[in-house]
């Protein structure tokens, strides 16, 4: 096509074609991919996507490909749109407590420039050290700290975006509050790269907290490990972490780190609590889950702390050690946890298929996972009837991962036609030609 000798910093060598066509998903295209812009500044994606939309050419944006949903996905006849090099850190406020920075700064690398300033920046994907920001703002992601400060879209003040025919609008704010006009930066966060590109974000960071304490507990099983996160909520108690892992989680994790949690229960709840009352507020978590608990440990400084959560660090790790796995991510009410993880294992049990489940308990985000040496009709069917669970129990088939190609018809019926009705709208509002990552999202 002619026109891709117009696009900027472009290249359609099969080498470069072949490593952004696909994400983590593990989905593979029928096809690659017509070219790839590497874009190295916002000018850059402006050209882009003009030329873009004046020849109909869908664009797929894409930031490290971390994606578990298949939102970075491109086939034939797309152009992705490589936003990776728009890296800059381009400020710290420590008064405001806000970073401004470009889609392609990696989360971790942020999180630590804060530090340096006695900040954090809150979201935590576990894909931290590699995923962008720009894909956390696309797919709202969220993490093992969001049950106390809320996911990405909680941490986003304001955002600059290109939009389908190469115009740049900005959205941006530098305060905590601001209730001018439609709330559009709310709309862009989440949308998984379907109704504009973003260039540039203003977030808001957090003061570091002066204490972290750490308490774990196993139990018998995993209903009284889930039964007892529910009942923190219940008594209002306020953890910044709360993870729960279930047993044959604990079990794969011995087998590839050698520990010994299985020998301790068949599931293990590990909790944080953080800021100046953290040592009060960790010993009356630790009393909640003791109660049914057959083995609890607090830890007293940082190392003890990063000691007890091993466990779920290596979690997704070890089960890919031992074949491939299929990452799936639903969320319920807390109320219902304990009946999702029942349901999982039931669904393990009729499908004959390894399913590992470990949930971030404080907001009900399960992540079953199933592990799997080829795809199989079994192993289909097991994550259909994970999406169905979810419903059931008055959740949503994604938490934090987004819709990305692999979730759309389960969409469909979470969501209802109307609802689907208004984001075409939405849509089609914004992208008359509907070239921005097409196929994706809903």
């Amino acid at each position: 096509m002619a026109f891709l000798d117009e696009l900027p910093r472009v290249s359609t060598s099969a080498e470069d074609l072949a490593a952004v066509a696909t994400d983590r998903s593990g989905t593979v295209p029928d096809g690659l991919p017509l070219a790839v812009v590497r874009a190295s500044t916002v000018d850059d994606v402006r050209t882009a996507l003009r030329l873009a939309h004046e020849h109909g050419v869908p664009v797929v944006p894409r930031g490290a490909g971390t994606g578990l949903a298949g939102g970075a996905v491109a086939g034939p006849g797309t152009v992705v749109l490589d936003l990776s090099g728009l890296d800059r850190i381009v400020e710290i406020d420590d008064v405001d407590e806000l970073a401004v920075v470009e889609p392609g700064v990696i989360t971790a690398d942020l999180d630590r420039a804060a530090a340096e300033f006695g900040l954090r920046y809150a979201p935590d994907p576990a894909s931290a050290a590699i995923s962008t920001i720009g894909g956390n703002i696309a797919t709202n992601a969220g993490g093992m700290r969001c049950v106390k400060y809320g996911v990405t879209r909680e941490a986003v003040l304001g955002l600059d975006v290109v939009l389908a025919d190469g115009r740049l609008i900005s959205t941006d704010r530098r305060t905590v509050k601001g209730v001018a006009g439609l709330d559009l930066t709310a709309l862009f966060v989440g949308s998984e790269g379907t109704l504009g590109v973003v260039v540039g974000a203003t977030l808001r960071l957090r003061p570091l907290p002066a204490h972290t304490f750490t308490a774990v507990a196993a139990f018998d099983s995993v209903r009284a490990a889930a039964t007892a996160c529910t009942e923190l909520a219940r008594t209002r108690r306020d953890p910044s972490l709360l993870e729960l892992l279930d047993g044959a989680t604990l079990g794969v994790i011995d087998r590839a780190q050698g520990t010994d949690y299985a020998a301790r229960g068949r599931a293990l709840v590990i909790a944080q609590a953080d800021g100046a009352a953290a040592e009060s507020e960790i010993a009356a978590i630790a009393g909640v889950l003791g109660k049914e608990a057959t083995w609890t440990e607090q830890a007293v400084d940082p190392a003890a702390s990063e000691r007890l959560l091993f466990a779920r660090r290596m979690a997704l790790p070890s089960i890919e050690r031992f074949g491939r796995a299929l990452i799936e991510d639903i969320c319920v009410p807390r109320s219902r946890l304990a009946d999702a993880f029942q349901g999982i294992e039931e669904i393990a049990s009729r499908h004959g298929v390894g399913i590992y489940s470990f949930a971030h308990a404080g907001d009900g985000n399960l992540h079953p996972i199933i592990g799997y040496d080829r795809m199989s009709d079994a192993v289909q069917r097991a994550g259909d009837d994970l999406f169905a669970l979810a419903l059931d129990l008055g959740g949503t088939v994604t938490g934090e991962h987004g819709i990305g190609l692999l979730k759309r018809d389960w969409l469909a019926r979470e969501a209802g036609q109307d609802v689907l009705d208004v984001q075409n709208s939405l849509k089609a509002a914004l992208d008359p030609r509907g070239i921005l990552n097409p196929g994706k999202a809903f």
